[in-house]
């Protein structure tokens, strides 16, 4: 079956680089890496590209909008009629972040649901926040963790030979926090695991932070401890340095 979107057949992945091979026997290469984005603009060549114009020039025709998903409960991201599909467009609406179940879940295999996965087949969507897009644009180290993000989700979720839809979501730090994976035999929805994950190194700062904090309060009561004794060894050698000047006078 042939899916269009990124006009491919089978995984989106597999489809790039096809592409990419064929364009280069052709003597016609288009598709350009982050590497070879990274490399001009590093020589000041391509200082106004955006991270959105390196993601479609890695992966031609590659969905990418620009929303705040950090609020979407993970249980309705979850659920079979939640619609992942609207994300596949370049104009995804803000009805997406604040859908709300009119029903009972249908099942999977149901008419509607299998529509819209078939929907998504063959294509990949990204979204980001517009904290993180503002953040990337004048953060190349960070731009490229995103990028290589991205890279990592669609080779680790990607089966040879299986023709897949992939949807990720980014908070503002440039982690990914929601992500679906659709294929013909397959359905995968993950959220839970990304949040918690996110808690877990939210947690672990913070925890940092606070040990860290009562070292630094440590140190200051050590510091003010020996200036205390200092002080205090220092009234008490003047008090003997009087005494035996008073007492010298007296021999005296």
């Amino acid at each position: 079956m042939s899916i269009s979107g990124i006009g491919i057949t089978g995984s989106p992945i597999a489809g790039f680089e096809t592409r990419k091979t064929q364009q280069n026997a052709a003597g016609k290469s288009k598709g350009v890496s982050f590497a070879e984005f990274a490399v001009t603009k590093a020589t000041g060549k391509t200082e106004n590209v955006s991270f959105k114009e390196m993601l479609k020039s890695k992966y031609p025709g590659e969905y990418y909008n620009v929303m705040d998903t950090s609020k979407i409960d993970s249980s309705l991201w979850g659920r079979n009629d939640y619609p992942w599909d609207k994300y596949f467009s370049n104009n995804a609406g803000d009805s997406v972040l604040n859908w709300k179940p009119l029903g009972a879940e249908p099942d999977m295999q149901s008419p509607a649901v299998r529509t819209k996965m078939n929907v998504m087949l063959g294509k990949v969507a990204v979204v980001i926040p517009s904290e993180l897009e503002e953040k990337m644009k004048n953060n190349t180290e960070l731009a490229q963790k995103v990028m290589e993000r991205v890279d990592s989700f669609l080779l680790t979720n990607s089966t040879p030979g299986e023709n897949e839809g992939f949807l990720m979501t980014f908070d503002e730090n440039g982690e990914i926090n929601h992500a679906c994976v659709v294929g013909e035999l397959k359905f995968t929805v993950s959220s839970s695991e990304f949040v918690e994950a996110r808690r877990a190194r939210e947690a672990k700062h913070a925890e940092y932070e606070r040990l860290a904090e009562e070292a630094a309060l440590k140190r200051r009561l050590m510091e003010q401890e020996a200036d205390d004794r200092y002080y205090k060894d220092s009234i008490t050698k003047k008090a003997v340095s009087i005494g035996a000047y008073e007492a010298a006078s007296i021999l005296n």
